[in-house]
């Protein structure tokens, strides 16, 4: 079941990965790399990423959706994140820390002009069985209303 605490997700391919991550867990609470589906998460492929941290603390992109291109304006595959500048840079460096600190999903969502940017952080571990990977989602919104509610949050009377 859920945590209370953790993030649910803003979006409905966020709370699909979400779900998908909680099935995967382990005893340990771990979710190894190999337990994520592909099939499941095949319809979030052009907004995911999969950063990995190596012994020093620093994230390169092993893998990149094609949403990415629009968020960053380039091909971020291979990149250290260290190398991206700005807000979106920024949000990634802190996800990442706070994905593999707390060993929880985290998201949120960053207002970035006339648009919205919903992300959020998935924890994995590698075969050594090390906390190293994330995956990443990253969506660009127009508008708060593509965000879906959070079941879990009572609604505020009309």
């Amino acid at each position: 079941m859920f945590d209370k605490h953790s993030f649910s997700g803003v979006t409905e391919a966020q709370r699909l990965l979400i779900a998908h991550w909680y099935e995967c867990r382990t005893a340990d609470g771990l979710v190894p790399r190999e337990s994520i589906d592909p099939g499941i998460v095949r319809t979030t492929l052009a907004s995911l990423s999969v950063v990995e941290i190596d012994s020093a603390g620093e994230g390169r992109f092993r893998i990149a959706g094609s949403r990415l291109r629009d968020i960053f304006g380039l091909d971020v595959r291979g990149r250290r994140v260290a190398e991206i500048a700005g807000a979106h840079g920024e949000c990634y460096a802190l996800g990442l820390s706070a994905a593999l600190e707390r060993g929880l999903p985290v998201g949120g969502i960053i207002e970035t002009g006339e648009r919205l940017h919903a992300w959020l952080r998935l924890p994995v571990v590698d075969e050594a069985g090390d906390l190293s990977l994330v995956i990443c989602h990253d969506e660009l919104m127009s508008s708060r209303q593509a965000l879906t509610p959070d079941p879990e949050q009572p609604r505020a009377a009309a």
